[in-house]
């Protein structure tokens, strides 16, 4: 097995505060306060490469600099720890081994764009993670680590936890600062609402995801030179990829941006269980379109999965093998979305529902012909309507359905069952 290239540091666990400081932890924080100005700070990241982990992958240094040198001098920083997509299971992971990395990361982003204050919204369900984090903090501040004044430079980072619901919706950055405003977690149209213009209480805000701002103090530590080694020139470093479904050894794996998708299935996700032949595979959970064996040699970054259709996202890459029925696999996702749909949007209150009720009634044996029409039109229709992804993901879903296996549907409504589970 290849060896993997652990930035993070997430298979030993630094819990400890003494532990992470023999690592050399926080080491990078106080080079940072000592020795650098904030502008210098953000050209690092800059010259680093290092995008966003999840999403879009918009560049993190261009994120910072666009608040940082906002004309309004009240400037947030809130980390995004919302996660709740299905396959997706980095941010926690990180958050339970290894919270003093995104401490430590979070406290040079406060210093990099002057933010006022920062805040880590957690979801609410991670019970486990939310005392180890708040633990981690207390910690740190009794070695004037975080908190007032650390290590005696002047500089102050109070770092606020806000715990949120346990939603998918919520997880979208303006759905996010609206919940931590104390109002329903409902997105924000883009324009004009962008974070880094009109983010928490209409102020300039960075918001990142718990993986992006783990990443920063190696990069600060190490050099953006260093971190340029690893990955491709578009999309430099390693990612947390998290794979399950219908592999031999589900898990999360930090490797290289630009690692192929087969040997992240064959070799690391250790082949498809019991030798079954790989159907589909989604490489950034279910918003993004699946992929089908052909397209498993692309390289797993940001650039190389939107060219070919897709997306990467956070990297929750779901394997299903060929005993899975796709209109049941669409129904269940799209049932996702429908349930995740805030409501707030009429074409994502209505068209996930009407979505997922017709793909049941075919998946249930009632459909007709002029049903997968509907969908066709109804996806056409729909997707890019909303204020968020969620309608776009669950058109999408159906789409990408329709296209590699328009067979599947057809002989649903032509046997008036699923022929798939019975031939396999």
């Amino acid at each position: 097995m290849t060896q993997q290239i652990l930035l993070k540091d997430t298979t030993k666990g630094t819990v400890d505060l003494e532990a992470y400081q023999k690592k050399g932890g926080y080491q990078a924080l106080e080079n940072v306060l000592r020795h650098s100005q904030p502008l210098e700070v953000i050209e690092t990241i800059k010259r680093s490469g290092l995008r966003g982990r999840g999403g879009a992958g918009f560049p993190t240094g261009k994120k910072w600099e666009m608040v940082a040198t906002h004309r309004e001098l009240e400037r947030y920083l809130a980390c995004n720890a919302g996660e709740h997509e299905p396959g997706t299971y980095k941010d926690r992971l990180l958050l339970r081994l290894n919270p003093h990395l995104l401490l430590e990361g979070i406290a040079i982003a406060t210093f990099a764009v002057g933010a006022k204050e920062s805040h880590l919204f957690i979801n609410g369900a991670f019970t486990e993670e939310v005392a180890l984090v708040r633990q981690a903090i207390e910690d740190a501040q009794k070695h004037g680590l975080l908190g007032h004044n650390i290590l005696g430079t002047g500089f102050s980072c109070d770092i606020q936890i806000f715990l949120g619901p346990d939603t998918y919706v919520a997880g979208e950055e303006t759905a996010m600062l609206e919940c931590m405003q104390g109002r329903e977690a409902k997105p924000k149209h883009k324009p004009p609402y962008y974070p880094t213009v009109y983010g928490l209480y209409g102020k300039p805000t960075v918001v990142n995801n718990v993986e992006t701002l783990s990443n920063v103090p190696p990069i600060v530590s190490n050099g953006a030179d260093w971190f340029r080694s690893f990955g491709t020139k578009t999309c430099p470093g390693t990612m947390l990829f998290s794979i399950s479904g219908d592999v031999n050894r589900p898990g999360v794996y930090e490797l290289p941006l630009g690692v192929s998708l087969r040997k992240l299935i064959e070799e690391f996700g250790g082949g498809i269980k019991e030798g079954r032949a790989l159907k589909a595979v989604y490489p950034g959970g279910p918003s993004q379109a699946f992929l089908t064996p052909k397209d498993i040699d692309v390289s797993m970054d940001f650039d190389s999965l939107k060219a070919i259709g897709s997306g990467l996202g956070s990297a929750g890459v779901i394997v299903l093998d060929d005993t899975h029925c796709m209109v049941e696999q669409t129904m269940k996702f799209c049932n996702f979305f429908r349930d995740e749909s805030c409501g707030q949007c009429p074409p994502c209150k209505m068209g996930t529902h009407y979505l997922h009720q017709i793909l049941e009634k075919i998946e249930t044996g009632h459909g007709k012909p002029e049903d997968l029409r509907a969908l066709q039109q109804l996806s056409g229709f729909v997707k890019g309507r909303g204020d968020c992804t969620v309608i776009t993901g669950a058109a999408v879903a159906v789409e990408c359905s329709l296209r590699h296996f328009p067979e599947e549907f057809e002989s649903h409504i032509k046997a008036h069952r699923c022929t798939v589970k019975v031939a396999s």
